[in-house]
């Protein structure tokens, strides 16, 4: 099952390659990663997206975090209520006979194109996984390009 946690830490040099290589060390693989500072610009907000079997490795991830120097809080949203997120970019084959079907599919998932040209198209859209993956297999039918996507972000109610 995959865990989303957020980690506030010292905005420093070498946090994010210490707390990288923890879960290295121990063969844990970060499926999704984003960081950026907070308001405090002295701190930065991790969101790691982490697959653990049981509760068990789920905890032993947590103390490990913890225990780092740089670490000021760690939030498991697993059991709390949340908000997650994520942006993608996609570049697809676009012409004019397209577009209205285009404005169909990127209405029902709160997309815009950021960017057109005169046979390609680029797509903006934030939504939670499942939103983003639905959207995905709508834009298989005009050709995607190109595909970016960020790590999850996530905040508590």
């Amino acid at each position: 099952m995959k865990h989303t946690i957020s980690v506030v830490v010292e905005n420093k040099f070498g946090v994010l390659a210490r707390i990288a290589g923890l879960f290295s060390a121990r063969g844990y693989n970060i499926s999704s990663l984003a960081v950026s500072e907070t308001l405090d610009l002295a701190t930065s907000c991790m969101t790691i997206v982490v697959e653990a079997e049981d509760e068990r490795i789920l905890e032993q991830i947590k103390k490990q975090l913890n225990k780092l120097v740089d670490v000021i809080t760690v939030t498991d949203f697993t059991k709390k209520e949340h908000a997650d997120r994520e942006l993608v970019l996609v570049k697809i084959n676009y012409t004019l006979k397209d577009k209205h079907a285009l404005q169909a599919l990127l209405e029902k998932y709160s997309a815009k194109i950021v960017q057109h040209k005169s046979d390609s198209a680029i797509i903006e859209a934030a939504g939670g996984q499942q939103q983003i993956k639905q959207l995905l297999q709508g834009l298989e039918a005009f050709g995607v390009k190109e595909l970016i996507r960020t790590g999850r972000i996530a905040m508590a109610y």
